[in-house]
């Protein structure tokens, strides 16, 4: 703030609830950015410390902060000597935060569990043609979550993934056929 100054220095005292006088002047000043604020100033009648409000108003210039100062009524003057003499706390800052852990969840040692688009096992139940049909519209890496879901052959996924779907058709089927013809076989 560069300059301040009194705009109106108020004749009537303004009286605190506890009974102290005070003699109010509005004040203000141009600010760093060029623009007005406005705040009260208090001096107690008795002569003891001066007290002053925060900023009571913003303005773009000073004529009008004069313009608010000379407005000012002592209801609203006894706002500001009531705000002066018991401001606000400040709020405090919300605590930051701290993490529950003192690190990542550790790596899996295995991938998740390949999931299935349908159950070859229950589809070959209601036919053999049906599942060769499903099994036709899939694309190849559903076989292969099919094959390896169901352990349905030793081979690696990465072969898997590089056989063409017509041969993972007829793996499943033919794993499936086997299986489903074991008497003790488990699903």
């Amino acid at each position: 703030m560069l300059v301040a100054e009194v705009f109106v220095q108020f004749a009537e005292p303004v009286v605190a609830k506890d009974g102290t006088a005070y003699t109010a002047s509005a004040c203000g000043g141009e600010t760093a950015r060029g623009m007005w604020q406005g705040w009260i100033e208090f001096i107690p009648v008795d002569g003891s410390g001066a007290i002053r409000s925060g900023r009571e108003t913003t303005q773009p210039n000073r004529q009008d902060t004069e313009y608010w100062a000379t407005g000012l009524t002592p209801v609203y003057l006894e706002g500001a000597l009531e705000r002066a003499l018991n401001p606000l706390p400040k709020p405090s800052p919300d605590p930051e935060p701290e993490p529950l852990f003192d690190g990542p969840a550790p790596e899996m040692l295995e991938g998740p569990a390949h999931e299935s688009v349908l159950n070859p096992f229950s589809v070959y139940r209601k036919g053999e043609t049906l599942l060769r049909r499903q099994l036709s519209a899939l694309s190849g890496w559903h076989l292969v979550n099919i094959i390896t879901a169901y352990g349905l052959s030793h081979q690696r996924e990465a072969d898997l993934a590089v056989t063409p779907p017509s041969v993972l058709v007829e793996l499943i089927v033919a794993a499936v056929r086997e299986r489903s013809t074991e008497p003790s076989s488990i699903r």
